[in-house]
């Protein structure tokens, strides 16, 4: 998908004031991950990985930045999820690995392959989902639930540096 398309897709999930102004991670001809655009806020989206099953774009602080590309790279290894978080957690643990020390938000689109009409720019069928993260939040921290429930905000990993406060509208 051209750069543009990419471009107009990866942004979608965002507030509209931080559109513009966005990093945006996507697809160069050869599959790898490129910066696609050099933003002047905060915010970094990527685009939706071609040739998987879905459509998945998100939108996050910079401060996410260093765990984020972080689990892409050891996912690109091939490592399974499990050891993923197992691997990032014994390097936030270390010092080797940092996560923000304030709350951060990501934004996210996702739904079935083809969501994404790149000839009109219009993305249908696809969820958004806001995230706050908060390291090592707890519910007792928080006053939060811990079990899903669309509609209201709940802490998702309670206790771990990637606790984080859900909200599916």
């Amino acid at each position: 998908m051209p750069p543009a398309q990419q471009i107009a897709a990866a942004v979608a999930p965002a507030p509209e004031a931080l559109r513009e102004g966005a990093t945006v991670l996507g697809y160069g001809r050869d599959g790898r991950l490129t910066t696609l655009r050099r933003g002047t806020n905060d915010l970094i989206c990527l685009a939706d990985q071609p040739g998987d099953d879905r459509f998945h774009v998100a939108c996050y602080h910079r401060s996410l930045e260093p765990f984020m590309a972080r689990g892409r790279e050891l996912q690109a290894q091939g490592k399974e999820r499990d050891e993923v978080q197992a691997t990032r957690l014994r390097e936030i643990e270390s010092g080797a690995l940092r996560m923000p020390d304030r709350p951060a938000a990501l934004y996210s689109l996702t739904g079935p392959a083809g969501s994404f009409d790149p000839a009109t720019g219009k993305i249908e069928g696809a969820a958004p989902l806001y995230v706050v993260y908060t390291p090592y939040a707890t519910a007792e921290s928080t006053g939060l639930q811990t079990e899903a429930t669309r509609g209201a905000p709940w802490l998702m990993n309670p206790g771990t540096p990637w606790a984080h406060i859900m909200i599916v509208p």
